[in-house]
């Protein structure tokens, strides 16, 4: 059931964030045959809340609002600044009840500090993935994911992302045709390819820190040449095995899953901002062919060059170029 949508209207939050549930629960579309929500923005801090912005919006409701809802979102908002122990006990008694509850970006912490995200699922934007999973160790966070439903706890990523989370509820609970619909209102895509890894900036090589920094900004600079394990470990001066330990404690990972990111990410790179072929850039990046670039492309981010190339395009070529 999705018919009566509560919104927290919380101190220092985000516009957009919150302004993508008052547009897709908050509007009435009965005149094009829509399901209408019951809407109502709810405070648990008084009626005007100020945002981060520097204007404040009116909530008419307080937090016993929640008790009749089927879904509650939660914005965006800044993750250190606590929420009332009031508002933390009346979204647990909501989903204990059969409510669900829909946070977006870094509306998660609310959930998390809720005790909401324990032993479940949950995304974020991706910036604030890694604090996310230190602050709430008992749950797993998919900072690659757009959104993550674990009903009744449904988490999105980053901003626009909260558009493809709510759509989706939408077309679970209602059907495509609905979801389709309120896209389609809203100039947007009904359903986004991918992930929020294609979102993430490639890191800059002199931020790096730590005994592999030499190591990691040469690799940098000879990504489109074949290289192997054995190579880069010369490079640092060690052992293929101790070299494979250290680069795991340094970052993160292992050496030739972060080559294959760093090759992706400097992919990306061509694709906004070249008219280079994806076979070009698939030798300038190291993969060879455009064959095992779309491979590891789609695999890392769910959607494949071409597609990535259209969404991205800083300047795109003119029409029958």
């Amino acid at each position: 059931m999705l018919t009566n949508v509560a919104v927290l209207a919380l101190d220092g939050g985000h516009a957009f964030e919150l302004g993508v549930f008052c547009e897709i629960f908050g509007m009435d579309r009965s005149d094009d045959g829509l399901p209408p929500y019951d809407f109502a923005l709810v405070s648990a801090t008084g009626t005007l809340v100020s945002t981060r912005h520097g204007f404040r919006v009116e909530a008419t409701h307080g937090l016993d609002r929640l008790e009749a809802a089927d879904l509650i979102g939660v914005p965006a908002s800044d993750p250190d600044v606590p929420q009332p122990p009031q508002l933390y006990e009346a979204l647990r008694a909501a989903v204990a009840r059969g409510a669900r509850v829909l946070s977006i970006c870094s509306g998660a912490f609310v959930l998390g500090e809720a005790g909401l995200l324990d032993g479940r699922r949950c995304t974020t934007h991706w910036r604030y993935a890694a604090e996310l999973a230190r602050r709430y160790p008992r749950t797993r966070v998919e900072p690659d994911h757009l959104y993550v439903d674990e009903d009744p706890v449904i988490t999105g990523a980053g901003t626009a992302a909260g558009i493809d989370t709510c759509l989706h509820l939408v077309r679970k609970l209602q059907g495509s045709a609905v979801a389709n619909d309120i896209a389609r209102r809203m100039v947007t895509s009904p359903h986004r390819q991918g992930s929020q890894t294609q979102y993430v900036r490639r890191p800059d090589p002199g931020r790096r820190s730590g005994s592999l920094t030499p190591v990691l900004a040469w690799l940098d600079a000879h990504l489109h040449q074949p290289l192997t394990v054995d190579q880069m470990s010369r490079r640092a001066h060690m052992s293929p095995r101790t070299f494979a330990r250290r680069f795991q404690q340094e970052v993160g990972t292992t050496p030739l899953q972060w080559l294959t990111g760093q090759r992706i990410l400097l992919a990306q790179q061509y694709l906004e901002n070249s008219e280079e072929p994806v076979t070009a850039i698939a030798v300038r990046t190291g993969f060879g062919s455009a064959e095992t670039l779309r491979h590891h492309f789609f695999r890392r981010l769910g959607t494949t060059p071409h597609a990535y190339r259209r969404a991205f395009r800083a300047d795109p070529a003119p029409p029958g170029r």
